[in-house]
């Protein structure tokens, strides 16, 4: 006969409150038997299996199972995978940021490079001198919202002509004012005349923004995929994606670690830094990703993209880190190094990093709307309640 337990011990083996024990068995997760009198009585295999589950569920919205399915990107030991291309590949070959947004948008990559004809557009909003890119942002892209009476429009063609319209405007809105872009030209020549002031930049920008465009159900993505669950237009979503990439655990993590290669300078104090951080018991930020436990190949193709812009005293440093953490720690770097090597390359603080950031990662955030309109689901998880009576 199955072992069973009663109502206290199985609340303190599931560790919840015995009334919420009893509502699993009104909702149907859970069957009681008859006990001594009214008391009822419950298999312990039951409850095991339960907690397991409920665990499961509760790993999978950290670092854990998947929770829902999706066609735009595989993560491989290779790096991400776009609609079954390689996106480090289609980074090498020199393929266009403007035809892998497409991609992921539709499912089929265009013959060369689309254009992307810019319409009317309203004006940048009034911002403070020293906002920080994602700030302008912030503030851009709802500005963008009220100037456009057809936002509520979710046909993907609808979505799609919107989307490429934010992506530029957000390239033109990271510059300076004094350094004008041009109204024509690509998203990556825009960043790179207007943002970079390096009109020679524009490959490793366009290289940069594809293994930057989408990287599965990340922070950002998953917040632009409720957004869109709720049918909420793609300048909302858009939005969801950029409050959340503003964060220190996710787009602005880089400043952390444009702050360490600050701190090291030059190549020769990158073992006597390092020491340090162990000595201090601290994490050595840009290295490792739970992904990638053997590496992130998106940091090796984009320090080799830094690497064509020129290697002054601070990328030659991020380079000397990586050789000391290798050896000492066998840490492997991950993008968000690389990123911060090519922002050094062109001469750019740190700071500047999640803005090139938000601008790849808006491709992904409007693939995650589309597919998630397309799927009519709202995305609404249930929180497991541990409080008391209050």
């Amino acid at each position: 006969m199955a072992e069973t337990i009663d109502a206290r011990q199985a609340a303190r083996l599931l560790g919840v409150q015995v009334r919420t024990l009893y509502a699993y068995v009104s909702r149907g997760r859970l069957e009681s038997l008859p006990g001594p009198g009214r008391a009822k009585r419950y298999r312990r295999a039951d409850i095991e299996r339960l907690r397991r589950n409920r665990e499961g569920v509760d790993a999978a919205l950290s670092w854990g199972q998947p929770v829902l399915e999706s066609a735009i990107t595989e993560i491989t030991a290779e790096g991400p995978v776009y609609r079954g291309h390689p996106a480090i590949g289609l980074a090498e070959r020199g393929a266009a940021f403007e035809a892998v947004a497409e991609l992921l948008w539709t499912g089929a990559q265009p013959a060369g490079r689309p254009s992307w004809v810019a319409g009317a557009e309203p004006s940048t909003p009034p911002l403070p001198p020293d906002a920080d890119p994602l700030a302008r942002l912030a503030l851009l892209v709802p500005w963008m919202a009220v100037h456009d009476p057809g936002r509520f429009n979710r046909r993907p063609a609808a979505v799609i002509d919107r989307a490429r319209r934010v992506i530029r405007r957000m390239a033109h809105a990271l510059g300076p004012p004094e350094r004008p872009t041009p109204g024509a030209g690509t998203v990556a020549e825009r960043l790179a005349v207007g943002w970079a002031g390096r009109p020679e930049a524009a490959a490793a920008l366009d290289a940069a923004l594809i293994l930057w465009a989408d990287h599965e159900l990340n922070v950002s993505s998953f917040a632009a995929r409720v957004t869109a669950s709720a049918q909420a237009d793609v300048y909302a979503c858009v939005s969801a994606g950029l409050a959340a990439l503003s964060g220190p655990r996710h787009g602005t993590h880089c400043e952390r670690v444009g702050a360490l290669v600050a701190e090291i300078g030059r190549p020769e104090r990158a073992e006597a830094v390092v020491h340090a951080r162990i000595r201090r018991g601290e994490a050595l930020p840009g290295f490792g990703h739970p992904l990638y436990p053997a590496g992130d190949p998106r940091a090796a193709a984009l320090l080799g993209v830094a690497r064509t812009l020129g290697t002054p005293p601070r990328v030659e440093a991020a380079l000397a880190l990586i050789e000391v953490a290798a050896r000492e720690l066998e840490a492997a770097p991950n993008i968000d190094l690389g990123l911060i090597a090519l922002t050094e390359a062109l001469g750019l603080p740190p700071r500047e990093a999640p803005g090139l950031i938000a601008v790849g990662r808006t491709a992904g955030w409007v693939a995650h709307a589309l597919e998630q309109y397309a799927s009519g689901a709202l995305i609404r998880p249930r929180a497991r309640f541990v409080g008391g009576s209050g």
